[in-house]
């Protein structure tokens, strides 16, 4: 008889705390059935946003110490302090583009021998990622520019999306209000940006084009997405291809200023690139006819593509007043000459529940099948930064930032 691989689900030790979960309850059960070579363990938590309870009530197996599981899930950065050398981890570990906060986190692996799996780069053969919570993102990011609006305007109120019990209690909510005669921009195409539309969706919106867009006034709320065709061009006039975007974004400039004369709510959801355009300047704030009176940087790329979004902003206080003139945050609603900012960086714990189910999910049909039986496709493979107490081959580049040289 074949050993069972033992698999526990950590206790997340990030601070602020994270309420998400890999294995919720239910999926806990499917993934018994489905793998009978795994054996789940699942670490107590006054913090997740599944109890405890749910858990025992499944039948779930709960387990303080987890020292002799094979294989460990988590969801944000584990602590360093409590790494347990020689396991394989699978968690969102961002060292991969350098971070200097986590450095110490990835030579504490190292140190230890540990395989870490990290979520972020978990890819199909092509290079696509297949688990993410990007949609959720964008869904509680498009609910928090409107939540601002609401306030900043005095004209509805929304409950906090953190205070409500999953995205049904949320959209609810959200059905209830209506939106006066304003122009709403999506930037953006992928998933976090589809996720944003779900939201504003809600509200039966009018959806225009660009052009319409721009062009034409209305009597009532209209919505429009914009692709990235819509707001950069290339330099040398060539017709615009997304591959060619994405592979040289340099050879780009911006084309959005126009939209920040008619825009009234924008919310920000593309993927931006160090070398591509900026889209809204410091001095674009000043210029006569600038409309945008909130943002919702949900992308959140800190001094990057929005002049506006000079610092992350939290759960807890998820707005902030961005002076024009100074440049710099204030507290929000103090001014009406003021933008209101949304960049929370961690907005799919917003919706914990619905959130960890999704993800879940994706995991257990996407990637169980490799990380518990033979990794055929290469996708525990690909996601492996650390191994044996090295970086993989495919990680190698991250030497000097491991031996602090950068």
């Amino acid at each position: 008889m074949n050993k069972k691989i033992k698999v526990g689900v950590l206790r997340e030790t990030k601070n602020p705390p994270d309420k998400r979960v890999p294995v919720t309850p239910p999926l806990a059960v499917n993934l018994i059935e489905r793998f009978p070579n795994v054996e789940l363990f699942i670490q107590p938590s006054d913090i997740r946003c599944f109890t405890d309870e749910e858990y025992k009530y499944l039948d779930q197996n709960m387990k303080e110490d987890l020292s002799d599981c094979d294989i460990l899930l988590g969801v944000k950065e584990v602590n360093p302090a409590t790494l347990i050398p020689g396991k394989t981890y699978m968690f969102f570990a961002h060292v991969a583009k350098k971070q200097p906060y986590n450095r110490g986190l990835l030579q504490e692996i190292i140190r230890k021998k540990i395989q870490l799996v990290d979520y972020e780069y978990l890819t199909d053969y092509n290079g696509a990622r297949i688990v993410a919570f990007g949609r959720w993102a964008g869904i509680v990011g498009a609910y928090n520019g409107l939540r601002g609006r609401g306030i900043r305007m005095g004209e509805f109120q929304l409950k906090p999306a953190h205070q409500c019990h999953d995205m049904d209690e949320m959209y609810a909510g959200l059905k209830l209000i209506k939106l006066k005669k304003k122009k709403i921009l999506v930037t953006g195409g992928g998933r976090v940006a589809m996720g944003a539309m779900e939201t504003l969706r809600q509200l039966n919106l009018r959806e225009v084009t660009p052009d319409e867009f721009l062009n034409l006034e209305f009597d009532e709320a209209v919505l429009c997405r914009l692709d990235p065709e819509h707001y950069v061009k290339h330099k040398g006039g060539m017709q615009f291809n997304l591959q060619h975007f994405f592979k040289h974004p340099e050879e780009y400039e911006s084309t959005f200023k126009p939209y920040t004369k008619v825009t009234d709510i924008f919310i920000a959801c593309h993927f931006w690139d160090p070398k591509s355009p900026k889209l809204i300047l410091k001095e674009d704030y000043l210029e006569p006819g600038f409309k945008i009176t909130v943002i919702a940087d949900v992308s959140c790329d800190v001094n990057g593509p929005i002049a506006s979004t000079v610092r992350p902003s939290t759960i807890a206080d998820p707005f902030y007043g961005y002076n024009p003139v100074t440049g710099k945050d204030e507290r929000p609603f103090i001014s009406p000459k003021n933008i209101t900012v949304m960049a929370i960086d961690n907005l799919p714990g917003e919706l914990p529940r619905n959130a960890s189910a999704d993800f879940g999910s994706d995991l257990l049909d996407k990637v169980y099948p490799s990380l518990f039986g033979n990794d055929d496709a290469g996708i525990i493979e690909r996601a492996s930064i650390t191994k044996n107490g090295k970086l993989t081959e495919r990680y190698a580049y991250l030497q000097d930032y491991l031996d602090g040289k950068e």
